[in-house]
């Protein structure tokens, strides 16, 4: 499983790569918190509609032990998506690095 941390996914947010950042928690998930620059695609329809196989794609949910991201991950591949990461440390390493969240469970500074 190819992997992405924290800090790579904040430089490619910061020098605004072309890719697609996917947040596969659900809508009530990504409402209360989520990456900016993030949608919410957590079932298969919505990847396969919302994606293309030449995308550069970077899934994640919320830490290490979530198994959503896995299960995106590994279904894009199967469906021969060609560049395809997982941020496993999800929200909580995000946000234990003092990076931006948006949502309505996230406090204003």
């Amino acid at each position: 499983m190819k992997e992405i941390s924290a800090e790579e996914l904040k430089a490619k947010i910061d020098r605004g790569d072309d890719f697609r950042l996917v947040m596969t928690l659900g809508e009530l998930a990504f409402q209360g918190k989520h990456i900016p620059g993030s949608i919410d695609l957590h079932s298969p329809e919505t990847l396969l509609s919302e994606l293309n196989p030449e995308d550069d794609i970077v899934v994640y949910c919320s830490d290490r032990l979530c198994p959503a991201s896995v299960m995106a991950y590994h279904y894009l591949e199967d469906q021969r998506y060609q560049s395809v990461r997982r941020f496993s440390g999800g929200l909580a390493d995000w946000e234990a690095a003092g990076y931006p969240l948006q949502g309505v469970l996230v406090e204003e500074g």
